[in-house]
């Protein structure tokens, strides 16, 4: 039976609306995927602020031993090296934040884009960086860990 809503036939009206939920970007997202763009999120600051504080220990955490990381200027580091080079004794970051972050999950994967600046004094001159990078999350077990990172200088 056609029950008329408005003069509208009712199957056309739930067709619309069927398309309508079907369609990306009408859904809001689901609280769980919600909740894990958020935990990555707070990893990535977490990161920033390892590397402020020099924090090998946090980093240690937050990456996974098999890290491949490109640095903005294209040195290839593994996880020992990134370590290395946080803790240079000649680097002194002031400030080191990301902004327009967005995050993009894959089951057991994410993704991770955004702007990072980071501000200080190597050798006792100061430096300013200023890239966009590509971090790639897995989540092992409850956790979430770094296994690749990339980034490419911007000119301010």
């Amino acid at each position: 039976m056609n029950y008329p809503v408005a003069g509208v036939n009712t199957y056309k009206l739930l067709a619309v609306l069927a398309l309508l939920l079907a369609s990306p970007g009408f859904c809001p997202q689901s609280t769980a995927q919600g909740s894990e763009q958020g935990r990555l999120l707070a990893l990535e600051n977490a990161w920033n602020q390892a590397v402020q504080q020099k924090d090998a220990t946090a980093l240690e955490m937050l990456l996974g031993p098999e890290l491949v990381y490109v640095d903005y200027d294209g040195t290839l580091m593994d996880r020992a090296a990134y370590l290395l080079s946080v803790q240079a004794e000649t680097v002194k970051p002031a400030r080191v934040a990301s902004e327009s972050m967005k995050v993009h999950l894959y089951g057991a994967v994410a993704v991770v884009n955004g702007v990072y600046r980071e501000n200080g004094a190597r050798k006792g001159k100061p430096y300013v960086i200023l890239e966009r990078f590509t971090d790639t999350w897995v989540r092992k077990g409850e956790s979430w860990v770094c296994v690749a990172s990339h980034a490419t200088s911007i000119r301010p």
